[in-house]
Formats: C-alpha cells, sequence, structure tokens
C-alpha cells in the first residue's frame, strides 16, 4: 500500500524509496520476519528498484528474525551495498550476527543516518566510476 510518494507500507514495515537504485527499510516494532515476511520484501525491492540496488536498514525498532530467515534476509543478489543504521546495542549484536552468517564485505554498521547514507553514496559512485 503506498502511502505518499515514496513511502510504502507493507505488512511488516516501511519502505521509502529513495532513488531508483536506493531505499530505506523500517521494520515495524515487535515484527518477527519469518520466510514469507522476506519473499514478500524481495519481491517489493525487485518490482521497485533497479539493481544492483543498496539499502538503508533503519533498525529504529525493536523486531527479530525467524533462523530461516535470517539466513536469506540479505541473500538476493540485486543488493550491493547495505547500511545498518543502529540506536542500541541489541541491534548491533543482531546485525553482527546477520552479517556473520552472510561473511559479506558490503554490510557496515553506522550510529547516524547522514553518515550511512554517505556512505552508500560513496559505494555507488566508486562502482560508477570502475
Amino acid at each position: 500500500m503506498k502511502q505518499s510518494e515514496n513511502v510504502y507500507k507493507l505488512s511488516f514495515g516501511t519502505i521509502i524509496i529513495i532513488n531508483n537504485q536506493l531505499a530505506e527499510v523500517i521494520i515495524d516494532e515487535e515484527v518477527e520476519m519469518n520466510v514469507e515476511l522476506v519473499d514478500t520484501y524481495h519481491d517489493f525491492l525487485l518490482s521497485h528498484l533497479r539493481a544492483p540496488f543498496s539499502l538503508l536498514i533503519n533498525k529504529k525498532f525493536s523486531y527479530s528474525y525467524t533462523f530461516e530467515a535470517q539466513k536469506i534476509i540479505a541473500n538476493i543478489e540485486e543488493i550491493d551495498y547495505m547500511a545498518v543504521l543502529v540506536g542500541t546495542l541489541g541491534s548491533t549484536l543482531a546485525t553482527k550476527t546477520i552479517i556473520s552468517l552472510k561473511d559479506r564485505e558490503n554490510i557496515k554498521i553506522f550510529v547516524t543516518r547522514e553518515e550511512a547514507l554517505t556512505w552508500l553514496s560513496d559505494q555507488q559512485n566508486k562502482k560508477a566510476v570502475i
């Protein structure tokens, strides 16, 4: 369901399309992301963004994942870079767990939205030059 120009409210949270290759994802408070919700999330990203795309994961709310969802949440190859905005030790630890499951160098943790967006922009710009 579309709320405004670039803001989409889905069953699990909100996705803000910043540009055609960048979106901010905010999962709602107390949601448990399962495989079905991850599939919905991936389908949305693939149908609304141009690959390869980057994501700003804004962990402003507390939520959880099933183990199966943890294994697949960042597994679509169209995701180029992910910046994760954390505000608590718990969200930092949860993010580090997911990064370790992925063994990916393209995911970084940030404490300010501006730093996260700057890093994503820098990564996209470097890739455009190559």
